[in-house]
């Protein structure tokens, strides 16, 4: 708890000064009452106020590991769930972990808390941990007294977007790793090793094959004009980077993506998974339908399919029903249309949510497997070509001398 410098008048009018810990300055003059003194003045310490200025960044553009707010849920629904109140089990919580920016945001929450905000609103200050699908789902348990439920369902629905992220980033890492050595290699034999072995060419003066000399062409372009390819690559980038912020560039791009063979599927895929889960998860939280649709629409990564979403969510608004308003987007696979429907027939829309959306993450996570596991051999047979292309470009000339020395 921080810790405050307090200015009191004991019952015989006498000052005193002292440090005392708290969770908010009303706490404080509270427990001064409590003890008899009477609070002119408290404040917090300069210590506190050194250590607030130095996580005021935190709060504006802060933002916890994916892992410390699963764990941070899922104990926060435990302690809640075993009846302890909603300031207890924060201080409990951030107590627990081992990590300052962690523990500064905890102990935040739990004094405005402390202050009669509710855990919702207290939240809000640090909307880089705790997005709009955070704060919606702790709002709806709020209201309906199931806290404890809806932060219990938050945390799987965590977890498990945690380990998809990280099954994905784990299977990309080799053929990154792979195609950044091929990279290198293949630079390295042009730049260095080609033009060594070419000066002996050069030295007899005979007529080099087509091979040959295309190898000489390429290996002198990339010496002489390296610096020229990193700087249109670096610039390029920033161009392409700084385009894609402009919404109209950017709109058109992320329609012109989804026309593109299997990165149009893998980008469908993918958005309809979050969608789903998004929803499941505010569904069973007990947010409206509509509302629902309006913050899942906001965790979509494709802007033209986020604008398909925003007038879905209208046209359910008016009356129309989920399926029939997704299907018109045209962003979504059949038997994710099939499946909500069946959900709305059957009054389990949130359960079939979730099914449809753990399919779609099944496919998905196959696709990327199936892609890597071609990639690895696609790679190694690129580089093996390149190379025997720089050795047959080698070998020719000297082939021929020998054949010149033999006649």
């Amino acid at each position: 708890m921080p810790a405050f410098e307090y200015v009191a008048l004991d019952q015989n009018g006498r000052k005193k000064k002292g440090v005392l810990e708290g969770d908010s300055l009303k706490h404080v003059r509270q427990l001064l009452r409590d003890s008899g003194l009477t609070p002119m003045g408290v404040e917090i310490t300069a210590s506190v106020q050194k250590e607030a200025k130095q996580f005021s960044f935190l709060r504006m553009f802060g933002k916890l590991r994916p892992m410390d707010l699963v764990i941070f849920t899922r104990q926060l629904a435990t302690l809640i769930n075993a009846g302890l109140p909603v300031e207890q089990a924060l201080s409990t919580v951030a107590q627990q972990t081992n990590r300052r920016k962690a523990r500064s945001i905890f102990m935040s929450v739990r004094s405005r808390v402390m202050e009669g905000h509710t855990l919702t609103t207290s939240m809000t200050e640090y909307s880089a941990t705790f997005d709009d699908l955070y704060r919606s789902s702790v709002a709806a348990g709020e209201q309906s007294g199931k806290l404890d439920i809806v932060l219990d369902n938050l945390s799987n629905f965590l977890e498990k977007n945690y380990d998809s992220r990280r099954n994905v980033e784990s299977s990309l890492y080799y053929p990154i790793l792979l195609f950044t050595c091929a990279v290198l290699i293949v630079g390295g034999l042009m730049t260095t090793v080609v033009p060594t072995i070419v000066e002996v060419f050069d030295q007899t003066g005979q007529a080099l094959p087509p091979a040959t000399a295309l190898l000489i062409n390429v290996s002198e372009f990339l010496r002489s004009w390296t610096w020229l390819i990193l700087l249109t690559s670096v610039v390029s980038l920033i161009v392409i980077r700084y385009s894609l912020t402009i919404p109209p560039i950017r709109l058109w791009w992320h329609r012109i993506k989804l026309g593109i063979p299997v990165i149009g599927w893998f980008s469908r895929s993918m958005n309809a998974t979050r969608y789903a889960n998004t929803l499941s998860i505010l569904g069973s939280s007990g947010v409206p339908l509509v509302d629902g649709m309006a913050i899942a629409s906001a965790v979509v990564s494709n802007h033209w399919i986020k604008r398909q979403l925003e007038g879905a969510a209208e046209q359910v608004s008016e009356g129309t029903s989920l399926n029939r308003a997704l299907e018109a987007t045209k962003q979504f696979p059949p038997i994710f249309v099939h499946m909500v429907a069946s959900g709305e027939q059957s009054g389990t829309l949130d359960l079939m949510l979730q099914k449809s959306s753990e399919y779609q993450q099944k496919d998905l996570e196959r696709l990327i497997a199936t892609m890597v596991e071609l990639f690895r051999p696609l790679m190694l047979l690129i580089m093996a070509g390149i190379v025997l292309l720089i050795m047959v470009a080698i070998l020719l000339p000297i082939l021929n001398m020998n054949q010149m020395g033999l006649s």
